[in-house]
């Protein structure tokens, strides 16, 4: 990990590391460094928007307008970077801003390389953009590597997108690899890493090769379903990373202090959370690979899943997030899903409470989900009760 990142312009936090050897030790104390003039034991919120001036003009505690840079913010910020091993962490009002930033920093005309098992929203944004003529969009299959048309398009390439496990399929695509494909045949291409199901405790992209990590911050980090945030992290700070700032700072969709605050009140239970998820998602994978009215699990912790091999190897733990399906038709696993008591059927994940959803009917007409999937999000309940829910909704 970096801790080269700053909490403002003129101001360096001292590094965690020498102290916190381990993830898990950094985020139990994220963002709690002592408050000089209160010693607080805990962050306080800055709600400020505007900040004082000196008798010469400048700002002397670093921060201008809260559009620009406001401490809490701030203070995540530089949590985010530390623990994802970036240069800097850029927070922003949702998952999407974050996206619709990056996407909007680009040169006129870029061509973008999009997954084509991404987070659906993201997908319908460099969609619309495309149509517009302001990118040119070329969808890959980046779980089973580059063909000869991918290495043409990646000569022309701005960004590579990619998300592993992929949304809602868990498809496992190897970074390192593509990483290294983007440095021999794309020259000007940054490798995009989208982290939310995995968060830093379970994939570093960085330091598997990528530029850039985008995440919600909405899910795992703040964890309690109850923050709508988004993040960019970049292994350098170039010129794209200049471009994204500027968009943020004159656009100005950036993320509260409040959310802030909050995301950073999650992140410090993130590692005990996330453990209780992942287990529990291994257990449920295994159960539904067994049930005979299950014709297909996705969950990357499955032996027979075929990015087993590469998750073992990129990724420490499976992460939380299983999906499965019917066989069914659309109708008939939607009415499956509304029966669970347990899970709560809803959109979302990384939250406290188990989810379910029949993902096809949530993305709209334009989805390219299997009309049978149902997307899973392990919460904290007790893995018997989830699979007892699971079981009795597939009594049909």
């Amino acid at each position: 990990m970096s801790g080269g990142t700053k909490m403002n312009d003129c101001t360096d936090l001292p590094c965690l590391l020498p102290f916190f050897m381990h993830i898990d030790s950094i985020l139990a104390h994220a963002g709690c460094d002592p408050d000089h003039d209160q010693e607080d034991a805990t962050p306080p919120i800055h709600l400020a928007t505007t900040f004082r001036r000196d008798a010469e003009g400048n700002w002397p505690s670093g921060h201008k307008y809260a559009r620009t840079s406001n401490p809490t913010r701030a203070r995540l910020e530089y949590v985010l970077a530390e623990i994802e091993s970036a240069s800097r962490a850029l927070a922003f009002s949702s998952g999407m801003a974050a996206a619709a930033a990056l996407l909007n920093s680009l040169d006129a005309g870029a061509t973008v390389m999009l997954a084509r098992d991404v987070y659906f929203g993201v997908r319908v944004l460099a969609t619309d953009m495309a149509v517009r003529d302001l990118i040119r969009l070329h969808l890959f299959d980046a779980h089973v590597g580059l063909n000869s048309e991918d290495l043409e398009a990646l000569a022309a390439a701005q960004l590579v997108w990619i998300e592993t496990p992929s949304n809602p399929l868990l498809q496992i695509s190897d970074i390192s690899l593509l990483a290294d494909a983007c440095r021999r045949h794309g020259p000007h291409a940054r490798l995009v890493v989208d982290g939310t199901w995995t968060t830093p405790l379970i994939q570093q992209p960085l330091t598997l090769g990528a530029d850039i990590v985008v995440h919600s911050l909405t899910k795992y980090m703040a964890g309690h379903s109850d923050v709508l945030g988004g993040a960019l992290l970049f292994a350098r700070e170039d010129d794209l990373h200049d471009r994204v700032r500027r968009t943020q700072e004159t656009g100005g969709a950036v993320l509260d202090p409040f959310s802030c605050w909050l995301t950073l009140r999650g992140l410090r239970t993130l590692s005990a959370r996330l453990r209780i998820q992942q287990e529990s998602a291994l257990t449920v994978a295994r159960f539904l690979d067994q049930h005979p009215r299950v014709t297909h699990v996705h969950f990357p912790g499955l032996g027979s899943h075929p990015g087993h091999a590469v998750a073992v190897r990129q990724m420490r733990g499976f992460g939380a997030m299983c999906s499965f399906q019917t066989g069914l038709s659309a109708e008939r696993t939607l009415q499956i899903t509304a029966r669970a008591q347990v899970f709560l059927q809803a959109t979302s994940l990384g939250g406290t409470e188990s989810l379910i959803e029949h993902r096809r009917s949530a993305e709209g007409e334009a989805s390219r989900t299997p009309e049978d999937l149902v997307r899973l999000s392990m919460g904290l309940e007790h893995v018997d009760d989830l699979i007892g829910d699971l079981t009795r909704i597939l009594n049909y």
